[in-house]
């Protein structure tokens, strides 16, 4: 009797023991299930902050190409403008040039004009001289003829020595008219070449201002 109260006693005991164990499981079960999902929300919430980090990565990958591209074009801008301002830089020395040169050309056609200028007073000044000792040549000759031909009525015959004096004079006249035509007709074929060159010149002259005129 007193065993089988023992025996149950111990039962009991053993029923007890069980149940706590098996309350302890229970709570340790729901504890790892509870860290399961605690852990399984974690997991998800590194997954998704995996694949937001994946897409910042993508847009800075794509913002860094956007900015490598904008460098590149930066630096190609840069050099065109350095390019630029050295043509710019060219363009104005070649300007200040063609304008030095152009004020020569002004100069020399200045001078030029101003030479054709006396040049032409002399040629005038030389044809009037010219032609007023033509008109002296020819009054002198029609004196020579004059007296001449009053001679020749006065006395019929000539003296020898003066025929001949008045024979040589004629022809030193009758040479110096001759070369005193071909000295005018000189200097007025040589006074036509030089209008023509005057000519030439300023039609140069003209195109060169019409032609940096034409130029940007």
């Amino acid at each position: 009797m007193a065993l089988s109260s023992a025996f149950h006693e111990r039962l009991e005991q053993m029923e007890h023991t069980r149940n706590q164990r098996f309350s302890l499981l229970q709570a340790e079960k729901s504890l790892q299930a509870t860290k399961y999902e605690v852990l399984a929300s974690k997991l998800t919430n590194i997954r998704s902050m995996e694949q937001r980090c994946l897409a910042l990565d993508q847009k800075i990958a794509s913002q860094n190409f956007k900015i490598s591209v904008l460098n590149s074009e930066i630096e190609s801008l840069d050099a065109k403008h350095l390019e630029d301002s050295q043509k710019l830089r060219d363009l104005k020395s070649e300007l200040e040039e063609l304008e030095e040169l152009g004020k020569e050309k002004e100069r020399f056609y200045e001078l030029k004009g101003l030479e054709m200028t006396d040049f032409r007073e002399k040629v005038e000044r030389f044809v009037a001289e010219c032609r007023t000792r033509v008109n002296e040549l020819r009054n002198h000759v029609d004196e020579l003829r004059s007296t001449f031909s009053e001679l020749h009525g006065n006395s019929g015959h000539f003296d020898n020595c003066k025929i001949a004096a008045a024979e040589k004079r004629k022809s030193e006249l009758v040479a110096m008219k001759e070369s005193l035509n071909k000295n005018l007709a000189s200097n007025y074929q040589l006074r036509a070449q030089y209008e023509k060159q005057l000519q030439n010149i300023l039609a140069a002259h003209n195109e060169d201002r019409r032609t940096s005129v034409a130029v940007p």
